[in-house]
C-alpha cells in the first residue's frame, strides 16, 4: 500500500498535483474556524489575554506550517534545476555589476540558509566568481528567500512582500558591489586563496515531472523537518506578544517617532539566530501591537542575514577585517531599509 502511494505521482503526476492542491486549499480555509472552535471548547474566555494568545497560536501555527510546506514543495521542484554546481556555473566568469544582480536574484530561488550558503561561498571562490558577487549571493540567499516572501505574501499581502524583496535585493546587490570595489581579496584566509581553481560544470538536462515531485517531497522533509521547531517557537513568542505585551510599550520603543528604534532593533537582532519561518510570526505580532514596519523588518533582516552562527563559520574563510566590513556594510543597508520603510509607510 505504501509502495502504491509512493508510485502514484510517477503514474499520473499532474493529477496528483491537482488533487494535492485542492486538498491543501480546503484544509487551509478550514484553519480559522477550527482555531475558533478549539478555543471555544476550552475553559478559557476568548476575550481574555490567554484566550487571545491561544487563538493566535492555534490559528497561526498550522497556517504558517501549511504555507511553509506548500512553498517549500513548489520551490523544491524548482530548485531541482538549481544544484550547487549549476549555480556556480551560472555565476563563474561573470563581471561585477550585472553579476551582482544575478547572484542576488539566484539567492531568492536557491534553498540555502545563511550557514549552508557558506560552503557555496568557498565553491564560488574556487570557480573564479568575484568576491563581491559571492557576497551578494551570501546576503540574498538567507534574507530574500522563497520562505520569507511566501509567508510575507500570505500574512501581509503582495505590497509588503514586493517591498521587502526589492529592498532586500538592493541591500544584497549594493553591499556585494561595495565589498567588491574595496578589493579585499587579500583578507580571505590563506588556505582559501591558495585553493586550486576548478571549472564550474553546467551539468544536468531537463528533469521529469515525477522526479521534480520527488525533489519537492525531499525538500519538505529536509527544510520543514529542520525549521518547524523555530516556527512553533516564533509563533509562541508572537502569541505571548499578542496576548500580554501592551501596545503603548511596543509603540514607544519600536515606533516611527523614536529615531533610535531602527539601530536598536538591528543591534538586538544581530546576536540572535533564527530563520525567516521563525521570525515572520514574531513580525506579525509586533506589527499588530503598533510597532513600525521599517523597524520590525530591520530587526528581522538583522536576525536572518547577520546571524552569529554565520559569522562564526565565515571566520574560517575570512580574516577579521573582511568580516567586520561585511557586517558593517550589510548593517548599514538594513538601517537604510528600516528608515525608508518608516518614512514612506
Amino acid at each position: 500500500m505504501m509502495e502504491l502511494a509512493f508510485r502514484l505521482p510517477h503514474r499520473n503526476p499532474r493529477a496528483f498535483l491537482a488533487m494535492a492542491a485542492v486538498g491543501w486549499l480546503a484544509l487551509y480555509l478550514a484553519l480559522a474556524p477550527m482555531a475558533h472552535a478549539l478555543v471555544s471548547a476550552l475553559p478559557v474566555a476568548r476575550e481574555s489575554r490567554l484566550g487571545g494568545a491561544l487563538e493566535f497560536f492555534f490559528y497561526d501555527a498550522p497556517k504558517v506550517l501549511f504555507l511553509l510546506v506548500a512553498v517549500v514543495f513548489v520551490m523544491g521542484m524548482v530548485n531541482s534545476h538549481f544544484t550547487p554546481e549549476r549555480t556556480r556555473a551560472i555565476l563563474a566568469g561573470r563581471t561585477e555589476g550585472a553579476a551582482n544582480v544575478m547572484a542576488a536574484s539566484l539567492g531568492i530561488v536557491t534553498p540555502f540558509c545563511s550557514c549552508s550558503a557558506v560552503p557555496l561561498f568557498i565553491g564560488f571562490v574556487q570557480a573564479g566568481v568575484p568576491l563581491g558577487v559571492t557576497f551578494s549571493f551570501l546576503i540574498s540567499a538567507p534574507m530574500v528567500n522563497e520562505v520569507a516572501l511566501a509567508l510575507l505574501l500570505g500574512l501581509f499581502g503582495w505590497k509588503i512582500a514586493l517591498l521587502y524583496m526589492g529592498l532586500g535585493l538592493t541591500v544584497a546587490i549594493v553591499a556585494g558591489w561595495v565589498i567588491g570595489r574595496l578589493g579585499m581579496e587579500r583578507h580571505l584566509e590563506d588556505w582559501v586563496r591558495e585553493m586550486p581553481r576548478v571549472r564550474a560544470i553546467a551539468g544536468g538536462g531537463a528533469v521529469a515531472l515525477g522526479a521534480r515531485i520527488d525533489a519537492g517531497f525531499a525538500s519538505v522533509r529536509d527544510i520543514v523537518g529542520r525549521v518547524w521547531p523555530y516556527v512553533l517557537a516564533g509563533i509562541a513568542i508572537g502569541a505571548a506578544i499578542h496576548g500580554w505585551v501592551p501596545e503603548d510599550f511596543l509603540a514607544s520603543i519600536m515606533g516611527k517617532d523614536a529615531w533610535w528604534s531602527v539601530p536598536l532593533a538591528v543591534a538586538v537582532g544581530v546576536p540572535m539566530y533564527s530563520n525567516a519561518a521563525g521570525m515572520i510570526p514574531v513580525v506579525q505580532a509586533l506589527l499588530a501591537k503598533g510597532a513600525a514596519l521599517g523597524t520590525v523588518l530591520a530587526f528581522m533582516m538583522s536576525v536572518i542575514a547577520l546571524s552569529v552562527p554565520e559569522i562564526v563559520i565565515l571566520r574560517k574563510v575570512l580574516k577579521p577585517r573582511l568580516i567586520a566590513t561585511f557586517v558593517c556594510v550589510v548593517a548599514a543597508g538594513i538601517l537604510a531599509v528600516g528608515y525608508v520603510f518608516n518614512a514612506v509607510l
